[in-house]
């Protein structure tokens, strides 16, 4: 018997969603589940997002369950590959989809009102000294904007500067995923494709990133 004392029983109201879910949902298509658990997950595409609740990927492109092979972290940031035998969480998913999955697109989804992203500003304009603690896990995974920030430091308008910058979060990360051989030999052989999306989410909109344009256009 393993012993823990800090872990909990589930929250009641969990509990019930669960079971609301299981009566439901789950009855009505158990031939399904039961058919994705037996013969494994083959994805389309890979997602990146943010840890934001209010990003709701499957809900955005009225996918079901088993579409999307998802990760999310603090500003949906792809680091630059490192291999130096540490943990690597995003960069690991990143192996697994592309490698293993062998999913055909990769989308970074990016969005409006970012608290990892106005985090990163604060810092960069020396407004947020707690993030510049070398023991801060967010503000050394924001870093990875800082060149970012450079981009767009000269925008006048604050509100227009962190969008600005929201948006090169995903361009940022659309740079650092060609760092990675594994993704950038697939990219060449016409084997991925890779998408870059911020979403606004009071709006509903979604805007892609045209490379032609270099910019973000509607889709």
């Amino acid at each position: 018997m393993i012993k823990m004392n800090h872990a909990s029983p589930l929250p009641s109201y969990l509990v019930q969603r669960y079971h609301g879910w299981k009566a439901t949902t789950w009855q009505e298509n158990k031939a399904w589940y039961r058919r994705l658990a037996q013969g494994g997950q083959h994805p389309r595409a890979m997602v990146i997002s943010c840890c934001d609740s209010r990003v709701h990927v499957t809900s955005i492109f009225g996918a079901d369950q088993g579409e999307f092979f998802i990760h999310r972290n603090i500003a949906n940031l792809v680091p630059p590959h490192n291999p130096d035998g540490e943990h690597h969480g995003t960069s690991a998913a990143l192996e697994y989809g592309v490698t293993a999955l062998k999913v055909a697109h990769l989308v970074i989804l990016g969005h409006s009102n970012c608290g990892g992203v106005r985090g990163c500003h604060d810092m960069c304009c020396g407004q947020a000294p707690a993030l510049e603690e070398k023991s801060s896990y967010v503000g050394r995974w924001m870093d990875i904007l800082r060149p970012g920030y450079e981009r767009i430091r000269d925008v006048a308008d604050e509100p227009a500067r962190i969008a600005a910058l929201e948006q090169q979060a995903v361009i940022i990360s659309l740079e650092n995923l060609m760092t990675f051989p594994f993704v950038r030999t697939a990219v060449e052989a016409g084997e991925l494709s890779v998408h870059g999306l911020w979403n606004d989410i009071g709006e509903g909109g979604l805007l892609q990133f045209d490379p032609a344009a270099g910019e973000f256009v509607p889709l």
